[in-house]
């Protein structure tokens, strides 16, 4: 995707989270999400292209506000697939918690291609370039732990590994830390510590565990942008989610998905942050003015950008 896309998705993050910072910490994280989806979307339409969400915020009878398959931009220029998640960590915003960010992916149609990934879960094994090609999620976490390890030029002790705070992980959790590594857990929205975790200052080595599945179609792109490697397994909690999986993905469902699989060609991600965390500083309010950090990745150019803007607040 040509960079001249860049600040026009950068726009689009920026704008929703501008618009639903006003609701951090305010414990209304439905207001929250309906301030970053609104103003999400009427960015978006604003945009030069013909967009298609494929992944958002549900089917449209589930969810009114950038559901799958809405049609946005301009209706002028080319054909753009677009993942957008304007709300990470919608009880982070609310509780006022680090790592709420405001993100999408896109590619024009041609030029690469995003999975339209089914609502269920997938299990995730992210890590930067410097493990890229020495890990397998099918073998034991400690064993993974061992091989970055090695690659990172590492004691097993000095590594940081984000895992979801969730029950289900718990042994996950009790096996990376009799591996040596410490873990850094997450309360909600693993996406941003997966962007983290391609990010050599951010201080987090990895990413690894079960999270939604289009949240890990995101990540993939970022992850392709950034030269690291992503592996993962869908994990469906009933059979009406295995088979509404079939329908969507191609092959054994049951299979190791590369980054590729999930990602692949040119495509550009863009995130703002709304609360800060370990990814991105969070909006921040001077006398008249917000201030905003932002990540910009491009796939095509192999360029990542930390931006940081000044917003206006009142004329």
């Amino acid at each position: 995707m040509h960079s001249s896309f860049d600040l026009d998705f950068l726009s689009v993050t920026e704008a929703a989270a501008l618009n639903c910072a006003r609701w951090v910490g305010k414990g209304q994280r439905d207001l929250a999400d309906d301030a970053a989806c609104s103003a999400m979307r009427s960015t978006l339409n604003e945009l030069a292209m013909c967009g298609t969400i494929v992944i958002g915020e549900g089917e449209r009878d589930e969810a009114p506000m950038l559901y799958i398959g809405e049609k946005v931009g301009n209706g002028e220029g080319p054909s753009v697939q677009i993942a957008v998640d304007p709300l990470e960590g919608t009880n982070l915003c609310a509780n006022g918690t680090p790592n709420a960010i405001s993100v999408l992916a896109a590619t024009i149609e041609g030029q690469g291609q995003l999975m339209h990934a089914p609502d269920c879960y997938m299990e995730k094994l992210v890590v930067g370039p410097e493990c890229r090609g020495v890990i397998d999620i099918t073998v034991p976490p400690r064993v993974n732990v061992r091989l970055m390890g090695k690659a990172l030029g590492k004691d097993t002790d000095e590594l940081t590994i984000g895992v979801l705070d969730r029950p289900r992980h718990d042994a996950l959790i009790a096996e990376v830390r009799e591996a040596g590594a410490r873990v850094h857990l997450i309360p909600d929205g693993d996406l941003s510590v997966a962007i983290a975790a391609l990010d050599p200052d951010a201080g987090i080595d990895a990413l690894m565990g079960i999270g939604g599945a289009p949240e890990g179609v995101i990540s993939a792109a970022a992850v392709l942008c950034c030269g690291g490697e992503m592996q993962a397994r869908l994990r469906f909690s009933n059979e009406e989610q295995r088979e509404r999986a079939a329908k969507m993905v191609g092959g054994d469902l049951d299979r190791v998905f590369s980054t590729e699989d999930l990602a692949t060609g040119a495509v550009v991600v863009v995130a703002t942050g709304i609360t800060s965390g370990d990814l991105l500083k969070g909006v921040r309010y001077r006398r008249g003015l917000a201030m905003t950090e932002s990540i910009v990745m491009n796939s095509q150019t192999g360029i990542v950008r930390r931006i940081e803007s000044q917003h206006l607040t009142r004329s």
